[in-house]
């Protein structure tokens, strides 16, 4: 991808377009050209642009529509207009658009040189204030100080606004999830919905209902309809985990929804438009799979637009330390306890293990280290060793509160998934309401 600055030229008019390009060729820009306003739009939310010069005086999308688009994107670039000659009003619209600036046609080179050079330096600034919001997003999404862990960031970072597919790949437990999560905190769909499914966990039968809905009646059980999660996603973002546990049948069906960017619901004759920016994450070699016939190799070639590798662990101890302190910090919350932290020792030791399941493992680590552990700092080091299961004795019997901090959090987290609701929490948790309810009394939950 280019670093330097990107100016899109757009007009209907070839000589227009090639004037300009022949006034910018010798700066450092990346010059791009669309003769229509579609064109110039679909460029725009393929890919980053730092100025738009659109013509007002096109056939439909006219400038003023390319202008309001780009405005209501929420990383949209600056925009200037050309504006007819002698039209004040034209000129003042613009302005009262959101246009950055205008300059009329015909046009002298030196004064539309001078507006996109200042326009250049709003540019650039604007560019540099979402790039540092989007580096603040990542370090709130992303918890990491290791060189490699960097890289992936600034990656995120350069992808995240772009309209593009990504496949996340990695061992397990590396945190695929997390770093889908930071993809959308970082784009313009971050406000919409981002909904996750485990290809693994589908099965075949129910796999196409679940991600492209159904009909009422469509099959057995089927008694009212199901819109599918690429529905729910719409406007959003869709995080395919395990993209690679899919089966062949599925494979089709989802290649022809991204291309056609619609979906038929089981049972239904007609498709429904869906507009949704596709992750997709895998801990398979999705590149032998497609030798070996078991992976499509156009569906494959369609996730992998953007490649980014998630690597373990074990090739970046430093975020080891960062990580405890992180997962330390939720555990304590979950647990409801006031303070606590690990030891020195105790983080050295966690530290020097190869982790072969990655951030997950840590993260069960630490929070078994906390709830089984006394007293607000944590130094024994036997509990680190039987938590990480190298130590030769069987762990002692706990006292009973930690278990019940374990309950605590189970409701807690529980309740935050049925969004409050307590019968449905309930039923989640095989216990009746009336005992849930003494429980949330006990815990101090009600």
């Amino acid at each position: 991808m280019s670093t330097r600055p990107t100016l899109l030229i757009v007009d209907d008019t070839p000589s227009v377009r090639f004037t300009l390009v022949t006034l910018f060729e010798d700066d450092d820009y990346e010059l791009l050209e669309a003769a229509d306003g579609q064109t110039a739009l679909d460029i725009v939310r393929a890919r980053p642009v730092s100025l738009v010069i659109t013509d007002v005086r096109m056939p439909p999308p006219d400038g003023f529509a390319v202008l309001d688009a780009i405005r209501a994107m929420p990383d949209g670039p600056p925009v200037v207009l050309i504006t007819a000659h002698g039209d004040e009003r034209m000129a003042v619209e613009a302005m009262r658009r959101g246009a950055l600036d205008y300059f009329p046609k015909p046009f002298e080179p030196a004064d539309v040189a001078t507006v996109v050079h200042r326009s250049m330096r709003v540019a650039k600034l604007d560019a540099e204030n979402k790039r540092l919001r989007a580096d603040a997003i990542l370090r709130r999404t992303m918890v990491f100080t290791s060189e490699a862990m960097s890289q992936v960031a600034h990656l995120v970072a350069r992808v995240a606004p772009l309209e593009v597919t990504v496949l996340l790949t990695g061992e397990s437990g590396t945190g695929k999830e997390l770093v889908a999560r930071a993809l959308r905190e970082a784009s313009p769909r971050r406000s919409a919905p981002f909904v996750r499914i485990n290809c693994a966990a589908l099965p075949v039968e129910l796999a196409e209902a679940e991600l492209f809905g159904h009909a009422r009646g469509a099959f057995s059980g089927a008694d009212r309809a199901r819109p599918g999660i690429f529905r729910q996603a719409d406007g959003g973002t869709l995080f395919l985990d395990e993209v690679g546990e899919m089966a062949p049948a599925i494979q089709r069906k989802l290649l022809r929804a991204l291309q056609e960017r619609e979906v038929r619901p089981v049972g239904e004759v007609g498709g429904h438009p869906v507009d949704v920016r596709l992750i997709a994450a895998t801990n398979a070699d999705l590149a032998a799979r497609v030798a070996d016939g078991a992976f499509r190799e156009d569906l494959y070639y369609r996730l992998k637009v953007i490649c980014i590798e998630i690597p373990p662990l074990r090739d970046r101890l430093a975020d080891v330390r960062p990580l405890v302190a992180h997962f330390t910090d939720r555990a304590t919350h979950r647990f409801g306890f006031d303070h606590v932290e690990l030891a020195p020792p105790l983080i050295d030791r966690l530290t020097h293990h190869p982790w072969p399941g990655n951030v997950r493992e840590l993260a069960h680590a630490v929070e078994s280290i906390v709830a089984l552990g006394d007293g607000p700092v944590i130094d024994d080091l036997a509990l680190v060793e039987r938590v990480l299961g190298t130590g030769r004795a069987a762990p002692p019997p706990r006292l009973p509160d930690r278990l019940a901090a374990i309950e605590r959090g189970i409701i807690i987290d529980t309740l935050r998934a049925c969004a409050g609701n307590q019968s449905e929490a309930a039923r989640r948790l095989g216990i009746g309401r009336a005992t849930l309810i003494d429980k949330l009394k006990r815990y101090d939950l009600h």
